[in-house]
């Protein structure tokens, strides 16, 4: 996709449009440089991983203390700093205190057993002493980081030069000795408080991270390799404190893994704060942009808060050409929107590999001379964009560029390490040419790991490939598990956990089958029955569809898959198996086939199943497909239609707060059945049963009352009632003090009905019908008997 000339094209676009507004320059800043690939990197191409490095102590001797009053009255007085970098230390030219801490004069006493007064921070003289493993000391004197100001020290390894002591903000408590080893050349913040003293810059390492002229006595060797040679020297030299080797977070390069170095070099870079981006981004992040989950925000707005210059070149072999010239009369480089321009439309013909291929020439406006010294002879920068600048700019290249499509984006979705790379390079590059966010919301989800929780990799065997999932298990069930995890953190998966959603997976399609089995010969256009002639555990279940649907869509809005899976499960498992379809079965296998109570029933199922095979189509797309085929005569895909909210009648708070009570109670009867016929062995199914309930709370009374014709049918027995005291029954089978009633089993009374199975004293009555009860003799009349 990045290949094809119209998102170059769109790249190279983006680049023209900041220069032309001024926010791209050239100056020479620390950078992350990685010596093993020769380059430039971005924040976002760092990855941190633990390294083992030297922790040096260092002493820097003041030179002529006698010349201020601070200093004048200590014996030998040298500043002591910490440093994991000694290689850093060729190219020292400052010692850094913080303005407003405390310093003390620690008295000592060195290997030769003289004595010499230490300067540290005040709140780290213990720590620093035992650390250093110094075990008799006194402080003689406590001074001010202004007291220090400017007094020149020894430098450690480069004998022609000085230190200066100089003050600075950046300087923390948090570790070390409160004086901070500054070189402007191998970190930002020496650089930037090095300028504030025009201190210049020196950078004795080349780009092979190897150490120049600059440090004549290892002239040549790798930094790496240096540390030791140098921690050595600073013995030798008696300024060595303590020496010692830990482990820490440590930059690495993301292409080779090799621990890269802080390098000021000449770069294109740009400016964040120009035209106000920076505080734009910083408020557009608060009022424009929807961050899911919420922490995000907090994530990337500090990352923008603080974050330098974006350093936009690399040295690499291939990417999109930055088409910079460089005058060769004086070495000045130029990055002109014109030129850009030139280069852009020969990129829309042959893509950006022209710049290698094409004379300079062909990229020059007529009469382009150089700003600096007027003259019109040019070779080409080879330096090409940061890939972050790329991928920055694909909104651009992508959205604007299509018809079918509009920007900004919906949505951006990626791991929770793009808040540092893409999501922050694109809302660069849309302030910067759009000067509006390039997406409405920010979705952010954590890493796929093992049931173990660890990082998959081959080395481990550990890895489980999707293309394996599909084989086994099927399309929908991976599906189904990335939906059913919560991914604003690392998941997990083992085949364990997918045998689990397997079986999810197995009665959400059983519960869908069963519905649509139950259809077989419905056909709404003919046969719908209207809300108002439901009967009333129908107008609960569409109450509860309706409560479902409601959280299904807001959860789809706020894309809180992980919801939509457990409450779809526990739907199709407890409201509808276990409640509703169970207590149906009697009226759908029992009623006549075309009578209004039955045709109630596939009523409601062909409304549950039309709403619940749409809300499962996003997540289970080829089984809710292949339902739906199977549900709508007209043949019409579910993935074409819309989520059919549900009919406001649907909604009654009152008749479900009866209903969850009446399931209450029936929870209590079927713990007393499950007893007659599990420890008493007395009944084999629910049916041979007849329960009395007596209700523990006087305010259930009327409501056992009202649904008091119902109650067997809610209980799927042969018989039930209500009364107002247990009834004293030498015969009865099991009696159970429940949380909300007390049920009394017995055995039903009466004979067993062919057709509906219940005992009921009505069987043998009908003279027509003699094996049957009095209802489904009447029904087998109305319904099936010709003529």
């Amino acid at each position: 996709l990045t290949l094809d000339p119209k998102v170059e094209v769109g790249i190279v676009g983006a680049l023209r449009d900041l220069v032309k507004s001024g926010y791209v320059y050239k100056g020479m800043k620390p950078v992350f440089w990685c010596a093993e690939c020769q380059t430039a990197l971005a924040d976002a191409e760092v990855e941190y991983e633990n390294h083992n490095t030297p922790s040096i102590y260092v002493k820097f001797p003041i030179l002529e203390p006698q010349s201020r009053p601070s200093t004048a009255d200590l014996t030998q007085p040298s500043i002591v700093i910490w440093t994991t970098t000694p290689w850093t230390l060729p190219a020292n030219l400052a010692v850094a205190l913080h303005p407003d801490f405390r310093y003390v004069a620690m008295r000592v006493t060195n290997a030769e057993g003289k004595t010499e007064d230490w300067i540290v921070a005040k709140e780290l003289a213990e720590t620093f002493a035992r650390e250093a493993g110094i075990e008799q000391w006194e402080i003689v004197k406590e001074l001010s980081a202004r007291e220090l100001e400017l007094l020149e020290c020894a430098h450690p390894v480069q004998p022609d030069r000085t230190s200066k002591v100089i003050l600075g903000t950046h300087v923390t408590l948090e570790q070390g000795t409160g004086a901070v080893h500054t070189a402007p050349g191998h970190g930002m913040e020496d650089f930037i408080v090095c300028q504030a003293y025009g201190i210049p810059t020196v950078v004795p390492v080349d780009a092979r991270g190897c150490f120049t002229s600059e440090f004549q006595l290892m002239k040549g060797m790798n930094v790496w390799e240096a540390n030791g040679p140098i921690v050595r020297y600073l013995d030798e030299k008696n300024i060595l404190v303590k020496a010692a080797t830990i482990e820490h977070s440590y930059p690495h390069c993301w292409r080779c893994h090799n621990p890269i170095i802080y390098r000021a070099t000449e770069q294109w870079f740009l400016r964040v704060d120009h035209n106000d981006l920076r505080d734009k981004a910083l408020k557009f992040i608060d009022s424009a942009v929807e961050w899911i989950p919420r922490w995000g925000r907090d994530r990337i707005y500090n990352m923008m808060a603080t974050r330098p210059d974006w350093c936009l070149s690399r040295q690499r072999a291939w990417g999109v050409p930055i088409p910079a010239v460089i005058c060769k009369a004086c070495g000045q480089s130029t990055l002109d929107a014109a030129v850009v321009e030139k280069f852009m439309e020969a990129v829309a013909e042959r893509g950006t590999n022209v710049w290698f291929e094409e004379s300079v020439e062909r990229f020059l406006p007529e009469n382009f001379t150089c700003p600096k010294c007027g003259t019109n002879q040019f070779e080409k920068e080879q330096d090409i964009l940061d890939v972050w600048f790329d991928s920055g700019a694909t909104h651009l290249a992508v959205l604007e560029r299509r018809p079918e499509l509009r920007w900004p984006a919906d949505l951006y979705l990626e791991g929770s390490d793009q808040h540092r790379g893409w999501f922050q390079s694109s809302l660069i590059v849309a302030l910067g040419t759009r000067g509006a966010p390039p997406y409405r919301a920010v979705l952010t989800h954590g890493f796929v790991l093992d049931g173990k929780g660890e990082a998959m990799s081959k080395s481990k065997g550990n890895v489980i490939a999707p293309e394996d999932i599909i084989k086994k298990y099927g399309a929908d069930v991976l599906r189904l598990w990335v939906a059913s995890q919560d991914y604003r953190g690392d998941i997990r998966v083992s085949n364990e956990i997918l045998e689990r959603v397997g079986e999810a997976y197995r009665r959400i399609r059983n519960t869908i089958r069963y519905l649509l089995g139950n259809l077989y010969d419905f056909d709404p256009s003919r046969d719908c029955v209207a809300y108002s002639s439901l009967m009333p555990i129908d107008r609960w279940i569409l109450h509860e569809l309706y409560v479902l649907q409601q959280q299904v869509m807001k959860a789809y809005t706020d894309y809180e898959f992980h919801k939509i899976y457990h409450w779809l499960h526990e739907f199709c498992v407890v409201q509808l198996s276990a409640v509703y379809l169970d207590i149906l079965k009697d009226r759908m296998y029992c009623s006549g086939a075309t009578s209004p109570e039955r045709r109630a029933g596939q009523t409601v199922q062909y409304w549950i199943v039309d709403r619940l095979l749409r809300m499962a189509a996003p997540i289970l797309v080829f089984t809710s497909e292949e339902a739906y085929l199977q549900l709508d005569k007209a043949g019409r895909s579910v993935h074409l239609l819309t989520f059919n909210p549900p009919a406001e009648e649907w909604y009654q708070p009152e008749l479900a707060e009866e209903w969850k009570r009446l399931l209450e109670v029936r929870a209590d009867v079927l713990r007393a059945l499950e007893e007659a016929r599990q420890v008493k062995r007395a009944i084999g199914q629910s049916l041979e049963a007849r329960v009395t309930v007596v209700p523990k709370d006087s305010g259930l009374a009327p409501l056992l009352d009202k649904y008091r014709t119902l109650l067997a049918e809610v209980f799927i027995t042969s018989q039930a009632d209500v009364a107002l005291e247990p009834p004293v029954d030498p015969d009865a089978i099991t009696a159970l003090a429940g949380e909300h009633v007390h049920v009394t089993v017995r055995h039903a009374v009466g004979q067993k009905c062919e057709r509906c199975w219940r005992i009921l004293p009505t069987v043998g009555q009908d003279a027509e019908h003699p094996a049957l009860c009095d209802r489904c003799a009447t029904i087998v009349r109305r319904y099936y008997t010709n003529g």
